[in-house]
């Protein structure tokens, strides 16, 4: 028995709430320099800041994956979880632009982000539970056309409020413009009703008719052989751990007293120990029989991925490196490169600050075109030849943000970067798919998102150093440094293996 193949519009359906969730990371993507500038954040300051995003990331996706895996109620297995993060990031993006100072917008920033994930996470595991392997892609792309289209309206919101309506987008020195606020008020509602869509208009298939599907599905079969069920041993899981734990305490004294250290840098390598030390107590709990350990799964599926799930590790790691590198410094890069302006109380600061939500909203709008092109020329080609062609032109038009100083020529440099966006969002979890398992689909996109998040603890930690010591406060450079990274994902492409032959 196979997977039925859904109609577009169950398709739709099951997508549509991936509209809400981009509203609330485009608002993010769009503003959150722009809430910790304001109420008097250093631009040194900024990636240590972010690093909430990231950090909840790691975290949440996982446990998030774990348990939808083992899930089933009267909502079904990932529904639940949309539901719930829906709420949650709601409530946050009402509260996060009233932030009175910037220790509260930065820990609003980590509330609000592990509410994105929550709802986030189960929804790429979807896809994997509802379509036939030929519809995969499609599915992504969906998600990916979804993607785009909430970030075009959330990302220009702020234009809009001031250009469509009149709303201010100037304030006294350390408050928030009305502007901004009333588009994460918009931003909030517009999250919780499309997830809400989802959850009322989709069904999810129970697990014994998972089950059945599997056992005769080709890729799915291929994924259980390959996936070993015996337990890693302790003894490994503690030497593991105690040579992670010790690089990273090293590494700590190193640069504490050699080299440089900050908040970053601390995250990063303390982040590295943690990983050590969730290892010990894994192997601890191995060695006490308690194998059904929510921990000791986890890790031992981190160890187990995948050939396929591997290689697109150091793709995925170079290409979000280059988005977080975006993500962080436009703001400050385009209002100081191209308007020239240093106050962030301007006028002039202000008008380059919306425009850089234009441009997102462009890049957003371009990949929500491109994504059903790019589905329909994988099916021509390769998911691999498209990805790798992709990250190519989104490089490009990152790196080229240094050389443009009309702001409007920007916008041709958005369409390669949306390109590239709407690859990035579709074609690696269309190939990863079909390696997985798939009574480990929540769990491996969970861990999968590691791969997403380490890039951008690793840019938040050497960023800020980089532009403040090496750039002389010039964020344009972490934007080509963002492009070259880019294009070295691209050629990282050419060594995937992509077992699931049907597009």
């Amino acid at each position: 028995m196979q997977r039925p193949k859904l109609t577009i519009w169950q398709i739709w359906n099951m997508s549509f709430g991936f509209l809400g969730i981009q509203f609330g990371f485009a608002l993010q993507n769009a503003n959150v320099s722009r809430i910790f500038e304001t109420l008097g954040a250093d631009i040194s300051q900024i990636p240590i800041l972010w690093i909430a995003a990231p950090v909840t990331g790691l975290i949440v996706q996982p446990i998030i994956g774990y348990m939808s895996d083992k899930t089933w109620n009267r909502l079904g297995r990932r529904r639940p979880y949309f539901l719930v993060g829906a709420i949650l990031a709601s409530l946050s993006l009402f509260i996060m632009p009233n932030s009175p100072v910037l220790w509260v917008a930065a820990g609003m920033l980590w509330i609000m982000d592990a509410s994105i994930n929550i709802s986030m996470e189960p929804f790429r595991a979807f896809v994997g539970d509802m379509l036939p392997s030929e519809q995969r892609t499609t599915g992504f792309s969906m998600q990916s056309f979804f993607i785009g289209t909430g970030a075009i309206v959330a990302s220009a919101l702020p234009y809009m409020m001031t250009n469509w309506f009149g709303i201010s987008n100037v304030a006294p020195d350390g408050e928030i413009p009305s502007s901004v606020k009333f588009a994460f008020y918009i931003g909030g509602a517009v999250f919780f009703l499309a997830v809400l869509w989802t959850v009322i208009s989709s069904k999810e298939y129970s697990p014994e008719q998972l089950k059945a599907f599997d056992e005769h599905s080709k890729a799915s079969a291929h994924a259980s052989r390959e996936y070993n069920e015996n337990l890693i041993s302790s003894n490994y899981l503690y030497k593991n751990g105690l040579i992670w734990l010790a690089v990273s305490v090293v590494l700590l004294l190193v640069f504490e007293y050699f080299i440089y250290m900050d908040y970053g840098l601390m995250v990063l390598f303390g982040g590295a120990g943690i990983f050590g030390l969730l290892q010990i107590f894994s192997g601890m709990f191995t060695n006490q029989n308690k194998t059904e350990n929510g921990l000791v799964i986890i890790i031992n599926d981190l160890y187990k991925m995948p050939k396929t799930m591997k290689q697109l590790a150091g793709v995925q790691f170079f290409s979000w490196f280059a988005l977080f590198a975006m993500w962080i410094y436009t703001t400050p890069a385009v209002t100081r490169h191209v308007y020239g302006a240093m106050d962030t109380s301007s006028a002039l600061y202000n008008e380059g600050a919306d425009w850089v939500g234009v441009l997102m909203a462009v890049y957003n709008g371009f990949a929500a075109i491109m994504a059903f092109v790019l589905m329909w020329l994988a099916k021509k080609t390769s998911r691999k030849s498209v990805h790798m062609i992709s990250l190519v032109a989104g490089g490009i038009g990152l790196a080229s943000f240094y050389v443009i100083k009309d702001p409007n020529l920007l916008l041709v440099s958005e369409l390669g970067i949306g390109l590239a966006w709407a690859s990035i969002l579709a074609m690696p979890y269309a190939i990863l798919t079909g390696s997985l398992p798939s009574h480990k689909m929540g769990v491996y996109m969970g861990i999968f998102n590691f791969f997403i998040v380490i890039p951008q603890i690793t840019a938040a930690a050497i960023l800020g150093f980089f532009v403040r010591s090496l750039f002389a406060d010039q964020a344009i450079y972490a934007l080509l440094l963002g492009g070259v990274s880019m294009i070295v994902a691209a050629l990282l492409v050419l060594r995937v293996d992509d077992v699931d032959e049907v597009n």
